[in-house]
């Protein structure tokens, strides 16, 4: 008994590695039945020491705090600072592990605990508000809490920057209908495109039904009920209201405007049609801040608009119409001086064939009925010889007159006689159109009093040129306004070869040589060395045309846009 004691307690004091051994043997052996129990124990042992090194582990992480990467980069410029983000649309910020998020633990028979129990989800619809921090509720609908988060930068931004991005689009596109559609986006939106700032320049055209096609009553109520809740919803602000391609209901569109908008200053009549003297009585006593008036290629009441200038022409400022058999009446009324402080006066014809229209037009009354007047404009004209025949002669001209566009495609009969007329006392002309004008001479350009004309437009732009009257002279017109030209057109001009290149030296030495900015010398004599000696000393020169020019070598004869196209027709030249 003592010895297998001693036996009993030496094994017991060898280390484990040994012991294992023993044990399996008496296992085997059959000996004891005490042994197996003693082997799971261990078992336990071991796994209760991994539980506890997860613990420690767990709270090791709990301890560690995790910085969080911002979302933003902000760089330092020199008077301002960039804030950059660093969030695309594929990325996601790092956020701490939610309580709910275990692994599935399995059940005996090897399914999740989760599967039975399926109401355990409404906890995760829960905290959904929490990431978009825009909702409170718990039942919260995903798809509008998806919508939200997509949205989010819309319904943040402030409505200031909002209506000044509508501003740019306004400007490019106008008012209607861009801010009829955007204004049916959202509440915020909404209240974005309904500011009185965005609605001061409107244009509407006709889109209710295809041309040609008769209207419904019930249309014609949708027109009326449009205008009327754009009226007095958006339109007080009204400044500049244009109309385009209306044939119907004109009367009642003016009408309305006019009630609705006190501080209207412009309006326009593009092919209209229907306007009577009623609209424009109403039109003259609702706006007396109405200073420009616009009915070219429109039909109106003649007399209408004669006894409006009649009775509000002081406050009219600027008239565009077309010239018809009917405006002799307008164009008596305005020489007469119902509109003393009337500074633009454009007048057109309807173009349809090869040639124009002669008509007669009394400049001489018109110098003292509008002394005031800056722009005159003639459009595709060709005025008669005698147009200053049998009328009284005037001493002052247009002593405020800036720009003359007598242009027309076809041949003028303008000589230099009769332009000397009209600008014998405009000494502050700057803008001179004489396109067409086959009888002007250099020598009687020459001789006007101006000093400062920046731009002179004297192509020709028909196909024959046996009526030209000036084959010569350019290099005076050069010399003379070296230091004030900025763009100059002589299309077509028969000058000769050694004329053209003494009026380019004149041009590339003159004192505004810096400041030139277009030149077209489309089918003109000019030389490559000419050419060459303009374009070195021409840094501003943005627009060239040498089409057609039959001294230069091929594949330069065409147009140039920009400085570097023009550039590098300097380096082919070189």
């Amino acid at each position: 008994m003592e010895s297998k004691i001693m036996q009993v307690s030496n094994s017991s004091t060898e280390p484990e590695s040994l012991q294992a051994p023993a044990e399996m043997s008496t296992s085997r052996a059959g000996t004891s039945q005490n042994a197996p129990a003693k082997g799971k124990g261990l078992l336990k042992r071991k796994a209760g020491s991994l539980k506890d090194e997860k613990k420690s582990k767990k709270k090791k992480r709990k301890n560690v705090k995790r910085t969080v990467r911002p979302n933003y980069t902000i760089q330092e410029g020199e008077d301002m600072l960039l804030i950059i983000s660093n969030i695309s649309s594929g990325d996601s910020i790092w956020k701490p592990k939610r309580k709910g998020c275990k692994k599935k633990k399995l059940n005996k028979k090897g399914k999740s605990k989760t599967s039975a129990n399926k109401t355990k989800k409404a906890p995760v619809k829960a905290k959904i508000p929490k990431v978009t921090e825009e909702t409170t509720d718990k039942n919260v609908d995903l798809d509008n809490v998806n919508a939200v988060r997509f949205d989010h930068w819309g319904q943040s931004l402030p409505i200031e920057v909002l209506v000044k991005i509508f501003q740019f689009a306004v400007h490019q596109d106008g008012a209607v209908p861009f801010l009829c559609r955007v204004g049916r986006v959202c509440r915020l939106w909404n209240g974005a495109a309904s500011s009185p700032v965005l609605w001061r320049s409107v244009s509407v055209g006709y889109c209710w039904i295809e041309p040609g096609k008769s209207q419904l009553p019930g249309t014609e109520q949708k027109i009326r009920n449009t205008i009327d809740w754009l009226a007095e919803n958006r339109l007080s602000q009204l400044r500049e209201f244009s109309l385009c391609h209306w044939k119907k209901h004109v009367d009642y569109v003016i009408q309305k405007v006019s009630q609705s908008c006190p501080n209207l200053q412009s309006l326009k009549l593009s092919y209209c049609t229907g306007m009577t003297e009623t609209a424009f009585q109403i039109l003259g006593a609702d706006c007396r801040s109405l200073e420009n008036i616009n009915v070219q290629h429109s039909e109106f009441n003649v007399d209408g608009l004669v006894s409006f200038l009649e009775a509000y022409g002081n406050q009219i400022k600027k008239i565009y119409f077309t010239h018809s058999t009917k405006s002799d009446k307008l164009l008596s009324a305005l020489s007469k001086g119902c509109c003393p402080e009337l500074r633009l006066l454009e007048i057109n014809t309807k173009f349809e064939g090869g040639f124009c229209d002669q008509h007669f037009i009394g400049i001489p009354a018109l110098q003292i009925g509008c002394p005031k007047l800056q722009i005159f404009r003639l459009m595709n004209f060709t005025l008669l010889p005698k147009m200053f025949c049998n009328m009284p002669s005037s001493t002052s001209g247009f002593p405020m007159l800036e720009e003359l566009c007598i242009a027309t495609s076809s041949h003028s009969f303008m000589t230099d006689s009769d332009l000397k007329n009209v600008l014998h006392g405009s000494p502050h002309l700057r803008v001179l159109d004489l396109r067409g004008a086959s009888r002007i001479t250099a020598t009687g350009l020459h001789a006007l009093p101006l000093e400062k004309l920046e731009c002179l437009y004297w192509g020709l732009y028909f196909t024959s040129n046996t009526m030209v009257a000036s084959k010569k002279g350019i290099h005076m017109l050069a010399q003379k306004w070296s230091s004030t030209l900025r763009e100059l057109d002589l299309a077509n001009q028969p000058f000769s070869e050694e004329d053209m290149e003494i009026a380019m030296g004149h041009l590339a030495h003159g004192a505004g040589v810096d400041l030139f900015r277009s030149l077209n010398l489309s089918g003109t004599n000019i030389s490559s060395s000419a050419l060459r000696l303009f374009i070195t000393q021409a840094p501003a020169l943005k627009y060239l045309n040498l089409s057609s020019c039959r001294y230069l070598p091929r594949g330069l004869k065409r147009v140039y846009h920009g400085q570097e196209d023009i550039q590098l027709l300097l380096d082919k030249l070189g």
